[in-house]
């Protein structure tokens, strides 16, 4: 509706007073959202219009220390973490081998077992690959992200290698942020980039710039490190974001006062316990000369003499602890998309609840083993197995490198196992999927059981299952 200056602007200047009006009433239709209005229930309401990584570029460091303090000292943390990296990781992500025949398959499975399964891909000699995997996804939890990188070996000094190189995990510390710039190539925060925007190099320093246990001098020295030697795997939630940010970022306020107030209630329990009588004087204004109250101890009785007044103590009730521990972590698994629980409350589950909440959890738990540690960390290393391979075949009298490398995720524990897998079974003799994906989908490697099955019917004198030649299963976006 039009005021009184919209009136005498229409009236002296028709066309601009229309524009005027027009304009009134295209700015009260943006304003239809109820959350971008600015009144009481907005208040305090932050939304910079920034990038994904400038959102969080001051504060992804604080929000690091945190978020490992939290996983040091917060029970709900640890749980949140050990969750994540149980489901994603598991006993590992395994690796397979596609050659063009099983022989072949044989005997370039025999090197990678003793390569990447084996601590000699561990530069520190400790962990085999699912060690180094369970680092991986812990550190990306904690600290948002993690640098894994590639160490070119010298057979000559390191007989016992079969192939070339060895990985070493790297916290982001080690990233050099002082840098703006190297030649023509902006720098930012320890990255490098090209012309292109991608990532060419990294600017690491030659030890934990927190490292107060070994030499001091070197924890600043910085070096470039071609980006071809670098695994950098985070969680990409938004375009053009090349760092991650800690999980537990969402929820850390939340665990941080529920912490809080749990060790209120503590307390406060402690002092409910302390039952303890409180003694007046008798008639003749003496006080009972026994014990001294110097302190409430449970079940005390202080001083009790002819005439005294007995006044017990009135502790404080604990009242609503379970329910507000309850809503407080389902806030929290919610936020780390998880389900309730995973945290160890299993009260009124049952096979369908259990399963429906599975199921959701389920598809975070496979985008994150795909998304994560096999899209960035598996086939980074596996394009590092091939190439040093090929480096070393003729001189370390190798046999041919294989086709590819393919990774089968862990086996999914089943909620009810003769339901579910006599399912999977009508799947398969429905023609909906075949016997080799859904093996995988379980967390099983096809070649390994049909060359299993195989040696079974050996064993048992029976006809020998044909084994399964390795092929590529049908594309379906996923690698």
């Amino acid at each position: 509706m039009a005021n009184w200056i919209d009136r005498t602007v229409l009236s002296l200047a028709p066309e601009h007073g229309a524009r005027r009006i027009a304009a009134r009433a295209r700015a009260q239709v943006l304003m239809n959202y109820d959350a971008a209005k600015k009144g009481r229930r907005s208040y305090g309401w932050a939304a910079p219009a920034t990038d994904a990584d400038t959102a969080a570029g001051r504060s992804r460091r604080q929000l690091r220390n945190l978020s490992r303090d939290f996983i040091r000292n917060r029970s709900l943390a640890v749980r949140g973490q050990a969750v994540v990296t149980g489901n994603v990781v598991g006993t590992g992500i395994m690796p397979s081998v596609r050659a063009a025949t099983p022989e072949a398959a044989v005997e370039a499975m025999a090197v990678i077992r003793d390569h990447l399964l084996t601590s000699a891909i561990d530069t520190h000699g400790v962990e085999a690959l699912p060690g180094l995997q369970r680092q991986v996804m812990n550190a990306v939890f904690s600290d948002g992200e993690i640098l894994i990188r590639r160490r070119m070996r010298d057979l000559r000094h390191e007989p016992d290698l079969r192939l070339p190189f060895q990985v070493e995990l790297l916290e982001v510390d080690y990233l050099d942020e002082t840098l703006t710039s190297y030649g023509r190539n902006e720098v930012i925060e320890g990255i490098e980039y090209g012309p292109t925007g991608k990532a060419v190099a990294y600017h690491l320093y030659d030890m934990h710039p927190g490292d107060g246990l070994h030499l001091k001098g070197a924890r600043f020295t910085s070096r470039r490190v071609p980006a071809q030697q670098i695994l950098h795997v985070r969680r990409i939630d938004r375009p053009g974001q090349m760092r991650g940010v800690p999980w537990l970022a969402p929820v850390m306020m939340t665990i941080g006062e529920l912490s809080d107030y749990q060790e209120a209630q503590i307390l406060k329990q402690k002092v409910a316990s302390l039952l303890a009588f409180f003694v007046e004087a008798g008639d003749d204004g003496q006080v009972f000369n026994g014990g001294r109250l110097e302190e409430i101890a449970p079940g005390a009785i202080v001083g009790l003499g002819a005439g005294q007044k007995v006044t017990p103590s009135e502790p404080p009730r604990v009242d609503g602890y379970p329910d507000f521990m309850r809503e407080g972590v389902r806030v929290i698994a919610t936020g780390l998309g998880l389900t309730y629980e995973s945290f160890g409350d299993l009260t009124g589950v049952n096979f369908s609840s259990g399963r429906m909440g599975r199921m959701e959890m389920d598809r975070f738990i496979q985008v994150w083993q795909q998304q994560l540690i096999i899209n960035q960390m598996c086939h980074g290393i596996a394009r590092w197995t091939l190439e040093a391979w090929r480096l070393v075949q003729h001189a370390q009298r190798l046999p041919p490198p294989p086709e590819a490398l393919d990774w089968t995720p862990p086996r999914r524990p089943l909620i009810d196992p003769s339901k579910e897998i006599g399912a999977a079974v009508e799947e398969i003799e429905a023609g909906l999927t075949s016997r080799q994906r859904k093996q995988r989908e379980m967390g099983y490697d096809p070649d390994v059981i049909a060359r299993e099955r195989a040696e079974d019917a050996r064993r048992e004198g029976a006809p020998a299952v044909p084994a399964a030649q390795p092929q590529q299963e049908e594309d379906d976006g996923r690698d």
